[in-house]
């Protein structure tokens, strides 16, 4: 059953990678691309994070240090001229990965708000070390000199083209890990984990285990978003560790939904697009997205990607069920009259 599930996730991966490797020729505007490589970015932050807030009932306020950990280990480890992209990236992955081992294995032993919090304060601590290690990070100023992007195996990433596919690539192949984990018994384990923590230690699951191995899992895919970041603009900035980028992966979960597994991807896509146009038209942009929010949240109570998948179930389930059978008709006193008049006269 899982085998037949993966290879359907993996036609469903190929066609999603033909998809947007065709979309800039559908649309060749430079501005499109921007856009999808913005999104895949943020994508990667709200995904992964959901693997903690929708699959194991971690609300983590503190996510951003992990993407901002990508961004600055790659960009100095390309300033520094020594190493290749998959060499650094790599590197990146692996040093975020210890990092989230650090921070989560004293995270995850506490439960709900002391969880989210004390996430947020290891977010802070690395967002005050960005600003006064001037020396190695830039300071407010954030990587100077922008990032170098050497050839490798003939890919030349300095080409905007060539570094939008190979953003989608990375991309696809981080949505299929992802996926395999959610399916996959770990992934079944932690909703147990999730809908009742101490049934699932009865049983003899190592809760605790399980906890800080989706949260090194879920540091180390928001460390590829930062990547994918850094490559992008080119640098990377202290705002990447503050806590409001944390907040916007929060917003996007909360847009998008928490249940389905491309829904936190759909709330990147409405809030990256929410944010391109209520810039171009108002100042107050802040207020406007807040009324959004409370919009989706009063108004549908989850997100719009749970809210149409369910949506298309109840109608589904109302379409399937069994129409009542008709009743055979009750002779009224009419009939029986004229039945008896007719028995009579025979």
């Amino acid at each position: 059953m899982w085998a037949q599930s993966s290879r359907r996730d993996l036609a469903l991966a190929a066609l999603l990678l033909i998809a947007l490797v065709a979309l800039p020729y559908i649309f060749p505007h430079p501005a499109m691309r921007d856009f999808i490589i913005y999104v895949i970015a943020y994508g990667l932050l709200a995904m992964s994070l959901n693997l903690l807030v929708g699959f194991t009932g971690l609300v983590s306020f503190g996510h951003a240090a992990y993407f901002a950990s990508g961004a600055y280990i790659f960009g100095l480890l390309m300033q520094s001229g020594e190493v290749s992209i998959p060499v650094a990236m790599l590197a990146t992955v692996g040093g975020t990965a210890l990092l989230a081992l650090v921070i989560g294995a004293i995270c995850v032993r506490l439960h709900e708000i002391y969880f989210a919090f004390l996430t947020l304060a290891f977010q802070m601590f690395i967002h005050s070390v960005i600003l006064t290690w001037v020396s190695l990070t830039g300071g407010d100023q954030g990587l100077m000199g922008g990032i170098p992007r050497p050839p490798f195996l003939g890919i030349d990433l300095g080409n905007s083209m060539t570094l939008y596919m190979f953003c989608v690539v990375l991309f696809v192949i981080c949505l299929v890990i992802m996926r395999q984990i959610v399916q996959s018994p770990f992934g079944y384990t932690l909703r147990m984990i999730r809908d009742n923590p101490r049934r699932a230690n009865f049983l003899g699951v190592n809760v605790v285990a399980m906890k800080l191995a989706i949260f090194v899992i879920a540091g180390a895919i928001a460390s590829v978003g930062g990547i994918v970041m850094a490559l992008f603009v080119s640098g990377a900035y202290p705002e990447f560790a503050f806590w409001t980028t944390s907040g916007e992966a929060i917003f996007m979960i909360m847009l998008g939904g928490t249940q389905l597994f491309l829904g936190p991807l759909v709330g990147a896509i409405l809030l990256q697009t929410l944010n391109h146009f209520v810039t171009i038209y108002t100042e107050h942009h802040g207020l406007v997205l807040g009324i959004v929010i409370l919009i989706f949240v009063l108004g549908l109570r989850r997100g719009l990607a749970d809210y149409v998948y369910e949506l298309i179930q109840s109608r589904k389930a109302a379409a399937a069920e069994p129409k009542p059978r008709a009743e055979p008709a009750q002779a009224t006193f009419t009939d029986e009259t004229r039945l008896a008049d007719k028995g009579a006269n025979t």
